[in-house]
């Protein structure tokens, strides 16, 4: 009997229907909801990330000589770079000036979800290394005419391992809030420098005496009623920031709440009993994550306590030890959310187009950490000896 280790086969999945829930999962782990069959199935079968808008499924599936799953990856043939939150519109048009081609390149990814988590994920303990289904991803780019795959928002493990089997590796920041075992918010505050805490304290003080109604709703208290007043409040948070179509569609709403259940989490400002404002978040097992917000009141610091400060009491409450509150964003600083680094990798065919953006990013890595560390200069945390 020959030596090593069993063949493993690549499919290229259309929807992830096709790939078993319980396989998939199995994979994913139950840690983050991003990646989990419920979240990515209600993507597709809401119409938010399908071929009419620009996201091919083609979910990336190793398996054994048995058939069984033993690595996966969500996975998309682009044909744009929209609703990724890694910006290479810059590569792909000195890829078109030169006369090549940029698109379709394969994306793995959450669409519209800039959240880290695992991007390669594989069975426990089944002895796939994360490096080998990126390579098996690099053969799928190439079976589908693919130009580049592109590993976006990944953990630094999986960062690492890609880096080390020759892709190129790009850092990012966002601002997220640590929970060290707070009891109470008002114990978050007096981590605070004086200044800033009087500042938090009259942000929430302002929004209690606003005459609204703050409630958080999770699982199953959320109603149709909530789902239909929140597709209007993120409906004018994209007409009035980008005033295009916007990439998640009414019918996404409920049937997130109905397929993840407890794991959503919607913070709703009411108003003579009317929804106002709202916040969505999901929570997974050691981190509350901020995603979509908006409103039809225009109400000072409403913002902050919908999106930071309800998610913070959240955390606290259920022992949770992180807020990741979204992309971008350095007023969060002043409110407790410090910048992380975060990760990406990329492989591309064009050697020419490889060079020049290994070169780039060899520049922008320094100069990324550079601009964490001078915004960590501005932490509103109490320094030694500080009032």
């Amino acid at each position: 009997m020959p030596d090593g280790p069993a063949p493993l086969s690549l499919t290229l999945h259309r929807r992830i229907a096709e790939i078993d829930a319980s396989a998939w999962d199995a994979c994913a782990g139950t840690d983050n909801p991003f990646v989990s069959h419920a979240f990515l199935s209600a993507l597709e079968d809401s119409g938010s990330a399908v071929p009419d808008r620009g996201w091919l499924p083609q979910h990336a599936a190793l398996r054994d000589e048995t058939g069984m799953l033993l690595a996966c990856a969500p996975c998309y043939a682009k044909s744009h770079s929209q609703g990724e939150y890694v910006f290479d519109h810059g590569w792909a048009d000195a890829l078109e000036r030169a006369g090549g081609r940029y698109y379709p390149k394969l994306q793995v990814a959450v669409p519209f979800s800039p959240v880290p988590g695992p991007r390669l994920l594989v069975r426990p303990g089944c002895g796939v290394p994360a490096a080998a289904l990126g390579q098996a991803l690099v053969q799928g780019c190439t079976a589908v005419g693919a130009s580049s795959v592109h590993v976006t928002f990944c953990t630094e493990a999986e960062w690492t391992a890609l880096g080390e089997a020759g892709w190129l590796q790009r850092l990012g920041t966002q601002f997220h809030w640590e929970n060290p075992g707070y009891g109470c918010f008002d114990d978050f505050l007096g981590a605070l420098a004086s200044r800033k805490r009087k500042a938090l304290r009259r942000e929430r003080r302002d929004v209690a005496a606003s005459g609204l109604t703050l409630r958080c709703l999770r699982g199953a208290e959320i109603t149709d009623r909530h789902w239909d007043a929140f597709h209007r409040f993120y409906r004018s948070t994209t007409d009035k920031k980008w005033g295009r179509s916007a990439y998640l569609t009414k019918r996404f709403w409920p049937m997130l709440g109905d397929r993840l259940g407890d794991a959503v989490v919607l913070m709703v400002a009411e108003r003579d009993g009317e929804p106002v404002a709202g916040a969505l978040n999901l929570v997974g097992k050691d981190a509350i994550y901020g995603r979509n917000w908006g409103a039809v009141v225009d109400v000072p610091f409403l913002h902050f306590e919908l999106c930071y400060y309800m998610a913070m009491d959240f955390a606290i409450a259920h022992g949770i030890g992180r807020v990741e509150a979204g992309a971008q964003g350095e007023h969060k600083i002043q409110r407790g959310y410090l910048p992380v680094p975060t990760y990406s990798a990329h492989w591309i065919a064009h050697q020419g187009l490889a060079r020049a953006v290994d070169d780039f990013l060899a520049r922008e890595r320094p100069a990324m950490l550079r601009e964490m560390e001078m915004l960590s200069t501005l932490s509103p945390f109490r320094q030694d000896g500080e009032a």
